[in-house]
Protein backbone atom coordinates (compact mmCIF):
# COMPACT_ATOMS: atom_id res chain seq x y z
CA UNK A 1 0.00 0.00 0.00
CA UNK A 2 1.27 3.43 -0.59
CA UNK A 3 -0.11 6.21 1.03
CA UNK A 4 -0.51 9.88 -1.25
CA UNK A 5 1.89 12.39 -0.27
CA UNK A 6 -0.03 13.76 1.73
CA UNK A 7 0.50 11.93 4.24
CA UNK A 8 3.70 13.20 5.22
CA UNK A 9 4.55 16.58 6.74
CA UNK A 10 7.84 17.97 7.14
CA UNK A 11 7.84 19.10 10.95
CA UNK A 12 11.72 20.75 10.47
CA UNK A 13 13.99 20.73 7.09
CA UNK A 14 15.74 17.54 8.56
CA UNK A 15 12.67 15.73 9.42
CA UNK A 16 9.67 14.35 7.86
CA UNK A 17 7.08 12.22 9.39
CA UNK A 18 4.15 10.14 8.12
CA UNK A 19 0.86 12.44 9.39
CA UNK A 20 -0.49 9.49 11.28
CA UNK A 21 1.69 8.30 14.19
CA UNK A 22 1.93 4.71 15.48
CA UNK A 23 0.77 5.25 19.47
CA UNK A 24 2.49 2.59 21.60
CA UNK A 25 0.87 3.51 24.79
CA UNK A 26 -1.14 0.15 24.13
CA UNK A 27 1.64 -1.98 25.14
CA UNK A 28 2.14 -0.42 28.54
CA UNK A 29 0.17 -3.16 30.42
CA UNK A 30 -3.33 -0.89 30.39
CA UNK A 31 -4.72 -2.89 27.26
CA UNK A 32 -4.38 -6.14 28.12
CA UNK A 33 -1.32 -8.68 26.73
CA UNK A 34 0.90 -8.11 23.33
CA UNK A 35 3.14 -10.31 22.46
CA UNK A 36 6.58 -9.69 21.51
CA UNK A 37 7.15 -11.36 18.62
CA UNK A 38 3.66 -10.58 17.33
CA UNK A 39 4.15 -6.98 17.69
CA UNK A 40 7.72 -6.90 15.65
CA UNK A 41 5.62 -8.58 13.33
CA UNK A 42 2.96 -5.81 13.17
CA UNK A 43 5.50 -2.99 13.19
CA UNK A 44 6.93 -3.98 10.34
CA UNK A 45 3.68 -4.45 9.11
CA UNK A 46 2.30 -1.01 9.88
CA UNK A 47 5.93 0.70 8.01
CA UNK A 48 5.96 -1.74 4.86
CA UNK A 49 2.06 0.01 4.11
CA UNK A 50 3.53 3.69 4.74
CA UNK A 51 3.13 4.48 8.64
CA UNK A 52 6.49 4.88 9.36
CA UNK A 53 6.03 7.40 12.76
CA UNK A 54 5.94 5.95 15.95
CA UNK A 55 5.13 7.33 19.41
CA UNK A 56 6.22 6.07 22.87
CA UNK A 57 7.98 6.62 25.66
CA UNK A 58 10.07 5.60 28.48
CA UNK A 59 7.55 4.36 30.59
CA UNK A 60 5.41 2.91 28.19
CA UNK A 61 6.47 -0.93 29.43
CA UNK A 62 8.71 -2.23 26.99
CA UNK A 63 7.64 -0.11 23.74
CA UNK A 64 11.61 1.25 23.68
CA UNK A 65 12.70 -2.44 23.82
CA UNK A 66 10.75 -3.17 21.12
CA UNK A 67 12.20 -0.51 19.09
CA UNK A 68 15.59 -2.13 19.33
CA UNK A 69 14.66 -4.92 18.42
CA UNK A 70 12.79 -4.04 15.45
CA UNK A 71 15.56 -1.81 14.44
CA UNK A 72 17.95 -4.94 14.51
CA UNK A 73 15.88 -7.29 12.68
CA UNK A 74 15.47 -4.94 10.14
CA UNK A 75 19.30 -3.96 9.70
CA UNK A 76 20.27 -7.70 9.85
CA UNK A 77 17.49 -8.80 7.15
CA UNK A 78 17.25 -5.13 4.69
CA UNK A 79 20.27 -3.25 5.98
CA UNK A 80 20.52 0.05 8.21
CA UNK A 81 19.27 2.02 4.72
CA UNK A 82 15.90 0.75 5.47
CA UNK A 83 15.87 2.70 8.98
CA UNK A 84 15.79 6.34 6.77
CA UNK A 85 12.42 7.11 6.54
CA UNK A 86 11.49 5.27 10.00
CA UNK A 87 10.86 7.93 12.95
CA UNK A 88 10.52 6.69 17.01
CA UNK A 89 9.60 9.50 18.93
CA UNK A 90 10.06 8.84 22.89
CA UNK A 91 9.54 10.93 25.96
CA UNK A 92 11.34 11.92 28.89
CA UNK A 93 8.24 12.04 32.01
CA UNK A 94 10.60 12.79 35.37
CA UNK A 95 9.30 13.39 38.38
CA UNK A 96 9.62 16.63 40.36
CA UNK A 97 12.75 16.57 41.29
CA UNK A 98 16.58 18.08 41.38
CA UNK A 99 17.41 18.27 38.29
CA UNK A 100 21.30 18.07 37.40
CA UNK A 101 22.95 17.97 34.13
CA UNK A 102 24.36 14.02 35.45
CA UNK A 103 20.54 12.95 35.93
CA UNK A 104 19.34 14.12 32.49
CA UNK A 105 21.87 12.39 30.25
CA UNK A 106 21.58 9.43 32.26
CA UNK A 107 17.87 9.15 31.73
CA UNK A 108 18.14 9.68 27.80
CA UNK A 109 21.19 7.70 27.91
CA UNK A 110 18.63 4.95 28.97
CA UNK A 111 16.81 5.58 26.03
CA UNK A 112 19.23 5.53 23.79
CA UNK A 113 20.64 1.80 24.78
CA UNK A 114 17.18 0.73 25.41
CA UNK A 115 16.13 1.73 21.86
CA UNK A 116 19.53 0.82 20.14
CA UNK A 117 20.30 4.60 18.84
CA UNK A 118 23.10 6.51 18.87
CA UNK A 119 20.34 9.69 18.57
CA UNK A 120 17.16 9.89 19.16
CA UNK A 121 14.95 10.93 16.44
CA UNK A 122 12.74 13.09 19.06
CA UNK A 123 12.59 13.59 22.69
CA UNK A 124 9.12 14.68 23.72
CA UNK A 125 9.47 16.45 27.46
CA UNK A 126 6.87 16.41 29.80
CA UNK A 127 6.59 17.92 33.49
CA UNK A 128 3.94 17.55 36.40
CA UNK A 129 4.33 20.23 38.63
CA UNK A 130 4.94 24.18 37.20
CA UNK A 131 5.49 25.11 40.70
CA UNK A 132 8.50 23.31 40.51
CA UNK A 133 11.10 25.48 38.21
CA UNK A 134 13.54 22.42 37.79
CA UNK A 135 11.60 22.25 35.02
CA UNK A 136 13.73 25.05 33.58
CA UNK A 137 16.66 23.48 33.87
CA UNK A 138 15.98 20.20 32.51
CA UNK A 139 15.12 21.93 29.20
CA UNK A 140 18.12 23.60 29.37
CA UNK A 141 20.51 20.48 29.53
CA UNK A 142 17.90 18.36 26.79
CA UNK A 143 18.40 21.42 24.71
CA UNK A 144 21.82 21.20 25.13
CA UNK A 145 21.75 17.64 24.13
CA UNK A 146 20.11 18.76 20.85
CA UNK A 147 22.79 21.09 19.77
CA UNK A 148 25.21 18.35 20.77
CA UNK A 149 23.68 15.85 18.34
CA UNK A 150 22.08 13.09 21.02
CA UNK A 151 18.63 14.32 20.42
CA UNK A 152 17.95 15.43 16.53
CA UNK A 153 14.66 17.27 17.59
CA UNK A 154 12.96 18.49 20.93
CA UNK A 155 9.41 17.84 21.60
CA UNK A 156 6.99 18.97 24.26
CA UNK A 157 4.49 16.35 26.21
CA UNK A 158 1.24 18.10 27.55
CA UNK A 159 2.50 21.26 28.45
CA UNK A 160 -0.14 24.42 27.99
CA UNK A 161 0.27 27.68 26.60
CA UNK A 162 2.14 30.08 28.83
CA UNK A 163 5.04 27.40 29.81
CA UNK A 164 5.50 26.59 25.95
CA UNK A 165 5.71 29.78 25.03
CA UNK A 166 7.84 30.12 27.73
CA UNK A 167 10.35 27.76 26.61
CA UNK A 168 10.09 29.42 22.92
CA UNK A 169 11.06 32.83 24.51
CA UNK A 170 13.78 31.01 25.90
CA UNK A 171 15.38 30.64 22.38
CA UNK A 172 14.45 26.51 22.94
CA UNK A 173 14.69 25.19 19.60
CA UNK A 174 10.99 23.46 20.21
CA UNK A 175 9.77 21.27 17.37
CA UNK A 176 6.13 19.94 18.78
CA UNK A 177 3.88 19.59 21.53
CA UNK A 178 1.96 16.73 22.02
CA UNK A 179 -1.67 17.19 23.60
CA UNK A 180 -5.09 16.00 23.71
CA UNK A 181 -6.96 17.02 20.54
CA UNK A 182 -10.32 15.82 19.37
CA UNK A 183 -13.99 16.81 18.29
CA UNK A 184 -14.09 16.31 21.93
CA UNK A 185 -11.77 17.74 23.60
CA UNK A 186 -11.38 20.93 21.47
CA UNK A 187 -8.65 23.03 23.89
CA UNK A 188 -5.68 23.52 21.33
CA UNK A 189 -7.95 25.43 18.93
CA UNK A 190 -8.36 28.45 21.56
CA UNK A 191 -4.54 29.63 23.25
CA UNK A 192 -2.64 27.19 22.05
CA UNK A 193 -2.83 28.01 18.42
CA UNK A 194 -1.81 31.51 18.25
CA UNK A 195 1.45 30.07 19.45
CA UNK A 196 1.95 27.75 17.41
CA UNK A 197 1.19 29.73 14.26
CA UNK A 198 3.51 32.46 15.77
CA UNK A 199 6.52 30.48 16.29
CA UNK A 200 5.81 27.83 13.68
CA UNK A 201 5.54 24.67 15.82
CA UNK A 202 3.12 21.83 15.36
CA UNK A 203 0.95 20.37 17.48
CA UNK A 204 0.99 16.15 17.40
CA UNK A 205 -2.71 15.15 18.47
CA UNK A 206 -3.15 12.25 20.57
CA UNK A 207 -7.08 10.94 22.03
CA UNK A 208 -8.51 11.37 18.61
CA UNK A 209 -10.51 8.80 18.44
CA UNK A 210 -10.96 9.04 22.54
CA UNK A 211 -9.82 5.69 22.97
CA UNK A 212 -11.80 4.11 20.21
CA UNK A 213 -15.30 5.40 21.24
CA UNK A 214 -15.36 7.50 18.11
CA UNK A 215 -16.42 4.96 15.86
CA UNK A 216 -19.22 2.64 14.53
CA UNK A 217 -18.89 0.51 17.86
CA UNK A 218 -20.61 3.13 19.62
CA UNK A 219 -23.17 4.39 17.58
CA UNK A 220 -27.04 3.97 18.90
CA UNK A 221 -25.29 1.98 22.00
CA UNK A 222 -26.45 2.39 25.14
CA UNK A 223 -23.73 4.27 27.57
CA UNK A 224 -21.32 2.09 28.96
CA UNK A 225 -20.09 1.37 32.32
CA UNK A 226 -18.23 -0.76 34.66
CA UNK A 227 -16.48 -2.99 32.83
CA UNK A 228 -17.80 -2.53 29.47
CA UNK A 229 -14.91 0.14 29.85
CA UNK A 230 -12.11 -2.23 29.70
CA UNK A 231 -8.70 -0.57 28.78
CA UNK A 232 -7.05 2.53 30.16
CA UNK A 233 -8.38 4.41 27.40
CA UNK A 234 -12.17 3.66 27.19
CA UNK A 235 -12.07 4.58 30.73
CA UNK A 236 -9.96 7.81 30.62
CA UNK A 237 -12.46 9.26 27.78
CA UNK A 238 -15.58 8.37 28.56
CA UNK A 239 -14.76 10.43 31.40
CA UNK A 240 -13.81 12.71 29.08
CA UNK A 241 -17.02 13.00 27.29
CA UNK A 242 -19.17 12.82 30.36
CA UNK A 243 -17.53 16.65 30.88
CA UNK A 244 -18.25 17.41 27.74
CA UNK A 245 -21.55 16.86 27.49
CA UNK A 246 -23.59 13.09 27.97
CA UNK A 247 -24.27 10.37 26.32
CA UNK A 248 -27.05 11.25 24.29
CA UNK A 249 -25.12 14.21 22.76
CA UNK A 250 -22.14 11.71 21.72
CA UNK A 251 -24.72 10.05 20.34
CA UNK A 252 -25.99 12.78 18.10
CA UNK A 253 -22.04 13.46 17.34
CA UNK A 254 -21.57 9.73 16.41
CA UNK A 255 -25.06 10.02 13.91
CA UNK A 256 -23.95 13.59 12.29
CA UNK A 257 -20.11 11.52 11.41
CA UNK A 258 -21.99 8.57 10.60
CA UNK A 259 -24.07 10.36 7.51
CA UNK A 260 -20.19 12.38 6.34
CA UNK A 261 -18.69 8.71 6.55
CA UNK A 262 -21.21 7.76 4.13
CA UNK A 263 -21.11 10.54 2.03
CA UNK A 264 -17.02 9.82 1.33
CA UNK A 265 -17.28 6.34 1.87
CA UNK A 266 -15.07 5.99 4.98
CA UNK A 267 -15.82 5.23 8.90
CA UNK A 268 -16.59 7.95 12.05
CA UNK A 269 -13.20 7.40 12.89
CA UNK A 270 -11.75 8.60 10.10
CA UNK A 271 -13.90 11.70 10.26
CA UNK A 272 -12.97 12.35 13.64
CA UNK A 273 -9.03 12.31 12.72
CA UNK A 274 -9.73 14.12 9.46
CA UNK A 275 -10.94 16.83 11.33
CA UNK A 276 -8.03 17.21 13.25
CA UNK A 277 -5.98 17.13 10.82
CA UNK A 278 -7.08 19.58 8.60
CA UNK A 279 -6.01 22.13 11.10
CA UNK A 280 -2.72 23.49 9.91
CA UNK A 281 -1.31 23.54 13.64
CA UNK A 282 -1.37 20.08 13.58
CA UNK A 283 1.58 17.64 12.21
CA UNK A 284 0.06 14.73 13.13
CA UNK A 285 -2.56 12.14 14.72
CA UNK A 286 -1.47 9.65 16.82
CA UNK A 287 -3.29 6.41 17.36
CA UNK A 288 -2.92 3.52 19.11
CA UNK A 289 -1.77 0.58 18.14
CA UNK A 290 -2.83 -2.75 19.32
CA UNK A 291 0.59 -4.25 18.20
CA UNK A 292 -0.47 -8.44 17.14
CA UNK A 293 -3.72 -7.89 18.56
CA UNK A 294 -5.67 -5.73 16.14
CA UNK A 295 -4.73 -3.70 12.64
CA UNK A 296 -6.53 -0.96 11.09
CA UNK A 297 -4.30 -0.38 8.90
CA UNK A 298 -6.29 -0.25 5.75
CA UNK A 299 -8.81 1.40 7.29
CA UNK A 300 -6.53 4.47 8.94
CA UNK A 301 -5.40 4.83 5.24
CA UNK A 302 -8.50 6.36 3.95
CA UNK A 303 -8.24 9.27 6.01
CA UNK A 304 -6.22 10.36 2.83
CA UNK A 305 -8.64 9.36 0.41
CA UNK A 306 -11.27 12.87 1.13
CA UNK A 307 -11.50 16.17 2.60
CA UNK A 308 -13.85 17.73 4.38
CA UNK A 309 -16.01 20.70 3.15
CA UNK A 310 -17.86 23.56 4.85
CA UNK A 311 -21.30 21.43 5.03
CA UNK A 312 -19.84 19.18 6.54
CA UNK A 313 -17.88 21.47 9.02
CA UNK A 314 -20.72 23.16 9.97
CA UNK A 315 -22.93 19.92 10.68
CA UNK A 316 -19.99 18.96 12.75
CA UNK A 317 -20.25 22.57 14.65
CA UNK A 318 -24.32 22.29 15.34
CA UNK A 319 -23.70 19.38 17.42
CA UNK A 320 -20.35 20.86 19.02
CA UNK A 321 -22.36 24.01 19.91
CA UNK A 322 -24.76 22.19 22.47
CA UNK A 323 -21.05 20.69 24.28
CA UNK A 324 -19.59 22.38 27.56
CA UNK A 325 -16.77 24.81 27.49
CA UNK A 326 -13.58 22.53 28.40
CA UNK A 327 -11.19 25.31 28.91
CA UNK A 328 -13.40 26.60 32.06
CA UNK A 329 -14.03 23.00 33.44
CA UNK A 330 -10.79 21.77 32.87
CA UNK A 331 -7.90 24.56 31.80
CA UNK A 332 -5.63 24.64 29.51
CA UNK A 333 -3.85 21.60 27.52
CA UNK A 334 -2.50 19.70 29.83
CA UNK A 335 -3.89 21.00 32.54
CA UNK A 336 -6.52 17.63 32.95
CA UNK A 337 -2.81 16.31 34.91
CA UNK A 338 -1.98 18.97 36.80
CA UNK A 339 -5.63 19.11 38.88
Amino acid sequence: MNLPLESKIDLTANLEICRILNGMWQVSGAHGYIDKNEAIKSMNLHVENGFTTWDLADHYGPAEDFVKIFREQRIKEQKEASLEDINFFTKWVPRPQKITRELVNKAIDISRKRMGMEALDMLQFHWWDYQDKNYLKAISFLDDLQKDGVLSSLGLTNFDTEHTEEFLEMGINIVSNQVQYSLIDRRPELLMAPICKKYNIKLLAYGTLCGGLLSERYLNQPEPFGEQLYTASLYKYKNMIDRWGNWKLFQELLQTLKKIALKYNVSIANVAVRYVLENPIVGGAIIGVRLGVSEHIEQNSKIFTFALDQGDIEHIYQVLSKSNDLLQIIGDCGDEYRR
